[in-house]
């Protein structure tokens, strides 16, 4: 193997300190719902975490604060595609909903299709066994309502 072959890609580098980003913020919403954890203490408590200096720690300070600061709106975005009341919903998908509508509305260099797909990950790799097929119905309709211009140009 060449050495060039071990050099892992900036973009691969950066799209997974992201996706770990991602990770670490909807653990910090869950514990929010749940627990009704402060801002300040999500930030330094999941700073603690022992794999957390593999992530963009600014992206994730942008997604709890912004996510946390917009919460009534983000909820709005996405209560009229949900099937069932916001204090019905599962606390993981509560989570991951609020951080895919935050991403749709105020970080529009980010494609939607990698919304939707993060959302469907971490609901995956944190939610109920069957819970990623909601997650990606809703954040699609959100996408298609709230990313009307770019979808329309990508289809």
């Amino acid at each position: 193997m060449t050495e060039a072959a071990l050099v892992t890609s900036p973009r691969k580098s950066s799209s997974t300190k992201r996706h770990q980003a991602r990770r670490f913020a909807v653990q910090a919403l869950y514990s929010h719902l749940l627990a009704g954890t402060e801002l300040n203490d999500l930030l330094v408590n999941t700073r603690l975490e022992e794999s957390f200096g593999r992530c963009d720690s600014n992206y994730f300070d942008q997604l709890v604060r912004g996510t946390l600061d917009e919460r009534p709106q983000l909820e709005m975005a996405f209560s009229s595609y949900l099937d069932r009341s916001l204090t019905q919903l599962d606390p993981v998908e509560h989570a991951v909903l609020l951080l895919a509508a935050y991403e749709l509305m105020h970080c529009p260099e980010l494609p939607y299709r990698v919304a939707i797909n993060e959302a469907v990950e971490l609901t995956k790799q944190f939610g109920a066994s069957e819970g990623h097929k909601y997650i990606n119905g809703v954040v699609d309709r959100m996408a298609r309502k709230l990313r009307s211009t770019e979808i329309g140009t990508s289809t």
